[in-house]
This record gives structure tokens, sequence and C-alpha cells, in this order.
């Protein structure tokens, strides 16, 4: 089966699973997307949304972290994994909204990536969820899947967002990143199917016997 094939069934089964999918990560403002996602990083979407529900209501703006300072921001996230690491980013991003942005989340790959602690995937989930621009964040379980479903390689991150970018319409984008995220954690995940036994898998590879290795993220 070719990969346009496949691409239509998992665009059929998802639209079926997911007609409605939620944001995993719960935000304010764009920028507490922002700082949502630089929290998430080696951390889950639900032991972040457990820290940020207790700041958010009072802290929500650039200005209010820098005020913070550092050590108090620790404070605040010190529940969730590397906290001294992510909260120098916070701080440090914060002060460059401030004095360069006008304390506004810049709408570009470009800018957010000069941005402290913002990666490509970081600017990618704040162009799409934040501003509604196509884009396709790869993230462990968007890397796992699009392998075990014969889309990508697997060599690296940057390779399979390259390839489901390929593989899929850019309309689909941005509800088809969420969709996969739920269902590599519901039905496809890291210690199940192994590509063998949710109803994508068997669809695309009806005669797969054998699990499948997957290189990680």
């Amino acid at each position: 089966m070719n990969n346009q094939k496949k691409s239509k069934i998992i665009l059929r089964l998802l639209n079926k699973t997911y007609p409605k999918v939620p944001i995993p990560l719960n935000y304010k403002n764009t920028f507490t997307l922002l700082v949502s996602v630089l929290l998430s990083a080696q951390c889950t979407d639900v032991n972040v949304n457990n820290v940020t529900r207790k700041i958010y209501p009072k802290y929500n703006k650039p200005e209010h972290f820098v005020k913070l300072g550092r050590k108090k921001i620790e404070r605040l996230i010190k529940k969730i994994g590397i906290f001294r690491v992510k909260a120098k980013s916070i701080f440090y991003l914060s002060k460059t909204l401030i004095e360069k942005h006008e304390g506004k989340v810049p709408k570009s790959y470009e800018e957010l990536e000069k941005l402290p602690g913002v990666g490509h995937k970081t600017a990618s989930v704040v162009m799409s969820q934040g501003f509604g621009y196509p884009a396709f964040p790869v993230d462990t379980h968007i890397h796992r899947l699009a392998q075990r479903w014969g889309l990508t390689n697997g060599k690296n991150v940057v390779q399979t967002e390259k390839d489901l970018k390929k593989n899929f319409p850019k309309k689909f984008w941005n509800k088809l990143h969420l969709q996969i995220i739920w269902y590599g954690r519901e039905y496809c995940k890291a210690r199940d199917c192994y590509g063998i036994t949710c109803k994508i898998c068997k669809s695309c590879y009806p005669n797969r016997k054998k699990p499948i290795k997957t290189k990680k993220a």
C-alpha cells in the first residue's frame, strides 16, 4: 500500500475517532501558551496543567514573570521537571518580549526561535495553536506513529515533520497533529500496539505480524 492510500485511511479513521480534538495544554493567551509548551518538555501535559492552573489566573503576561524574578518562578513551577532551567528560560524570554517585541509574542518562526528556551517544535505549536498558521509540530507520539505507519524512516523529528507535511494536505495539519497525539496516547501507545494491533496499524499493514521497532525522537 502506497503512502497516498495510507494517508487517506489515517485521515478517515482519525476524523472518525476525533471529530473534535481538544488542545492538550490549558492557557489564557498566546504568551501563556508559549510558557506552557516550554514547560511541557520532558513533562506530561497533565502535570503542566495542574501547575499552571494555579499560576495563570494571577500571572499571565511577560511583565508579571519579569517582576517575579527567577527564584519565585522556580518556586511556582518546582513540581515540573528541570524547573530551574525552565524558570531561567521563562524569565529571559519574558524580558526579551518586553524589550524587543513590546510584550507581545512574535508571529514568525524566525523571531520565536530567537527567544530563550524556544526551539522549532515549541515555535510550531505557538504558530499553529496560537496564531492558526499551518504547522506540523512533531512530538514523541507523532514521531513514533509516523514510523509505525510507514510514513517516515524515523531518522529524526526534522525528517518526520518534512515527510508528514509531504503526505498530508496543508489544510489538515493543525487538526491532524493533535489527532495523532491523542491517538498515540490512547490507542497506539509506546509500550502497546507496536505497529500490529491498533485499528490504523492493522488497516495500513493488514499482513504485518512482527512488532515494529521505532527510533526515539
